[in-house]
């Protein structure tokens, strides 16, 4: 935040949810690199997480929850790729419901206080789903893609995210 004015900062009050899943996962996953961008040279295994832009949920009462959607995308490489992937997409789904049934978060990200499944994880085809006549790259040869689908209940943290 160098180049951020302090009192900017000061007015955020929640961190976003990709850094909230960022700490999640790395946390559930140790051995495996948890990203919110691929990178130019990407190695793999690697999981990939969005927030996806359909759906927010927001009570209107600042001190309690908001509910997002994310996506979850699972890359691994051959050999055993496609099966590497679909592993690692189901220890996902495990570390996140596991996460939330033990109430996992602190004061300065914030609690998990709801899991769901809305789309379990399958195998996609390219780099990013898409529906139309709009087409994505496909991936690298023997690497493979598996997508899930879920929506996370979060209650914001009690300490402030960007202190002055």
């Amino acid at each position: 935040m160098a180049n951020l004015p302090p009192l900017t900062a000061a007015l955020a009050e929640r961190v976003p949810i990709e850094d909230f899943m960022l700490a999640a996962l790395r946390e559930s996953l140790p051995d495996i690199e948890v990203v919110t961008q691929i990178r130019k040279n990407q190695t793999f295994p690697v999981v990939l997480v969005r927030r996806l832009p359909t759906f927010y949920f927001f009570e209107g009462d600042e001190r309690f929850l908001e509910q997002a959607d994310v996506a979850v995308h699972a890359f691994a490489s051959d050999p055993d790729g496609d099966r590497d992937a679909a592993i690692i997409s189901d220890a996902v789904r495990v570390a996140l419901r596991d996460a939330w049934l033990n109430g996992w978060g602190n004061a300065d990200i914030g609690w998990l206080r709801g899991f769901q499944t809305l789309s379990p994880a399958r195998r996609q085809p390219d780099w990013a789903t898409a529906s139309g006549p709009v087409q994505y790259a496909d991936l690298p040869s023997n690497t493979w893609r598996y997508e899930g689908r879920y929506r996370l209940t979060v209650r914001k943290p009690t300490n402030h995210p960007y202190p002055l």
